[in-house]
């Protein structure tokens, strides 16, 4: 079981070019890469299920999930060099951009 008392940062990306193979895999490497800066505790990279209710948004392209220990480390995260590049060298790729963050131990 996971600490209670983490930082969650979900990110949720909608392609410039939605039918690209080559632009989500791009992207997706791009991910990959992101989430070896040294705070970051666990990550998910994913693409949207194939589930079909209501409640569910399908839109986005890929999302990406990193899990810090606390605040800080997200902070430190946000200005880190491999985050900077990410967003440089990727930031074509997508149109739109969401984060969900949120704090655990409730």
């Amino acid at each position: 079981m996971l600490s209670q008392n983490l930082f969650v940062h979900h990110v949720y990306f909608w392609l410039e070019n939605p039918g690209s193979v080559a632009d989500r895999a791009a992207l997706l490497e791009g991910l990959k890469k992101l989430s070896t800066v040294p705070t970051i505790q666990q990550f998910h990279i994913g693409i949207p299920a194939a589930t079909d209710r209501d409640v569910i948004d399908t839109s986005y392209g890929c999302s990406w999930l990193a899990i810090f220990s606390n605040p800080e480390d997200q902070d430190i995260y946000q200005t880190h060099p491999i985050h900077l590049h990410f967003i440089e060298t990727c930031k074509h790729l997508w149109k739109k951009v969401i984060v969900y963050d949120s704090l655990g131990g409730y």
